[in-house]
């Protein structure tokens, strides 16, 4: 009786976490993925922002023999904006700083995708309508939307 009630107890809390995970926005691309990482980097870079990462999966993939369609992460951020987030929720650190992927699907579209900001601060139980929130969905829409542009 004891396992089947901590199964339950399980299931519900995964069930419960999933509802709370962030929606992703999604944009195509009609640059190749280096491209359009490369204009998203500079859009953030003329900002100010900084880019800390750029990861190239596919090159990963490649060093252990396996394949995977061009795909690369990018991480960027600004410590004036996160810092503010991690004192409301400390563990916004998770989720910052920014990351948005971009990536050549099977029919050889490119994609970028990143969490939606007011969906993140409410998995860490902070207000979607919190000022900061909205001046990162903001960038993060105008940044995206350099990359893409055609």
């Amino acid at each position: 009786m004891r396992r089947t009630g901590f199964a339950v107890v399980a299931i519900v809390s995964l069930l419960a976490a999933g509802t709370a995970q962030a929606e992703l926005v999604r944009k195509q691309s009609p640059h190749s993925v280096g491209e359009t990482v490369d204009r998203l980097a500079a859009a953030v870079k003329a900002k100010g922002l900084t880019v800390f990462a750029r990861i190239d999966h596919a090159a990963g993939a490649k060093k252990v023999d396996m394949e995977l369609r061009p795909t690369e992460l990018i991480i960027f951020g600004s410590p004036k904006v996160g810092t503010p987030l991690m004192q409301a929720k400390q563990t916004m650190g998770l989720d910052l700083p920014l990351k948005v992927l971009a990536w050549q699907d099977e029919g050889g579209q490119v994609w970028l995708a990143y969490q939606a900001p007011a969906d993140m601060a409410a998995v860490h139980g902070l207000p979607k309508d919190n000022p900061v929130i909205k001046k990162v969905a903001g960038a993060l829409d105008n940044f995206t939307n350099a990359a893409v542009k055609k």
